[in-house]
């Protein structure tokens, strides 16, 4: 008689207690669900760039993966044509000098870059600032690193900036790392080069390594800025940049991070233990699309702009009020006094009206009041959204 299968007693490691699972992730298994069942969604939740890379950078690729010579592990820090296109992109558009050789470290995606920062910089129990609403990567992977995240809250009293008077007043005792992130995400507030200065004065004083996460400053945003362009700043920042977003190659997983040699040299240690390099052929290919001239963003923007005018009327549509002068792919609202939290009206608006919204509290407790919509849809699945909204709420 054959015996009974016994499900061994293995318990997860202790530190998957401290996060759930991304919030994206559930949601959508459950839109897929909705979507087979023959109530298709329209998904304006999740920033992926819908429109396609630059056809000198397609062309580079397909040209590339041709070779034979090309399909083999490459070298950890990527090959010197991607660090050199970023160092010269860098000085181009930020008017930052980079040395190619130690201050530029190729990433796959500026997500695993977060993780790879934190274990190079973290030990368990040290503690790192975290922008509320924010990011949510930034405080998952502190928890699954051992450190212990602290909020610091933003506001639209403060323009979405700091409270710098608040921040000197915590207790900043085994702080490590500070996580911030301009243009934005969620709200898509803008920063400016005094806010920079005083980040960086911030941090030395205090030695603590601010994390700038800048993938969003060529998107409806006029000045694309660097913190790194503040005189000293690589002495105690480091800047993460992405081709997801202002490129349209999020799901090449090409990014980078700059900062001085002694901080990407620790980084690389982590790395280089967790990973094997990038594709050839795509590193090549983002080499040329770093070149994009100023018309290439300045297409992608015509299209930004005219979905958010789309996006706006959603919005108001749903008594949401709103902030012209947002940069970024989202636009970030305050939904009415009415309603229970933005969480409610999601739900709303997804079981009500087959359209699905980000509510607010993904990026921490500062967010519940609002909602978020990505730009990352055309305009005429954006006027379908619309007019299915409009319908629930005649």
């Amino acid at each position: 008689m054959q015996k009974a299968n016994k499900v061994c007693e293995v318990r997860p490691a202790d530190r998957l207690a401290t996060v759930s699972e991304y919030y994206f992730s559930g949601k959508l298994k459950e839109i897929a669900e909705m979507n087979m069942s023959g109530k298709p969604v329209i998904n304006l939740g999740v920033g992926s760039p819908d429109l396609p890379p630059s056809e000198e950078a397609i062309a580079t690729f397909c040209r590339e993966i041709g070779k034979n010579d090309v399909h083999g592990y490459q070298p950890y820090v990527g090959i010197p044509e991607l660090r050199e296109g970023f160092a010269g992109w860098y000085r181009t558009w930020y008017g930052v000098e980079l040395n190619p050789k130690t201050e530029v470290q190729p990433l796959i995606g500026s997500k695993e870059g977060v993780l790879h920062i934190s274990m190079a910089f973290l030990n368990p129990g040290d503690s790192v600032l975290v922008p509320d609403p924010g990011y949510p990567t930034y405080r998952s992977v502190s928890k699954l690193v051992g450190a212990n995240p602290i909020s610091y809250t933003l506001d639209a009293s403060h323009a979405w900036q700091p409270d710098f008077e608040a921040l000197e007043g915590m207790d900043l005792q085994g702080v490590k790392l500070m996580w911030t992130n301009y243009p934005h995400m969620p709200t898509g507030a803008t920063a400016s080069t005094a806010l920079f200065e005083r980040l960086v004065d911030f941090g030395r004083r205090h030695g603590i390594v601010i994390c700038h996460d800048n993938p969003y400053s060529f998107i409806l945003n006029d000045t694309p800025l660097s913190i790194l362009s503040v005189p000293g700043a690589k002495d105690i920042c480091i800047e993460l940049n992405s081709m997801s977003k202002a490129h349209n190659m999020p799901g090449w997983r090409m990014a980078m991070l700059a900062s001085n040699e002694q901080f990407v040299r620790w980084i690389l240690k982590v790395k280089s233990n967790i990973d094997s390099g990038q594709f050839r052929p795509m590193q090549s290919a983002v080499v040329e699309a770093l070149k994009a001239p100023q018309a290439w963003y300045d297409e992608i923007n015509r299209t930004y702009r005219s979905r958010r005018d789309v996006a706006g009327q959603i919005m108001r549509t749903m008594g949401c009020r709103y902030d012209e002068k947002q940069a970024g792919m989202f636009l970030w609202g305050k939904i009415p006094d009415t309603e229970a939290g933005g969480e409610a009206l999601a739900d709303q608006i997804l079981y009500g009206a087959r359209v699905f919204v980000t509510p607010g509290f993904v990026f921490g407790p500062a967010g519940d009041r609002y909602v978020r919509l990505s730009l990352c849809c055309p305009n005429e699945r954006l006027a379908e959204a619309l007019e299915r909204i409009k319908s629930k709420y005649e």
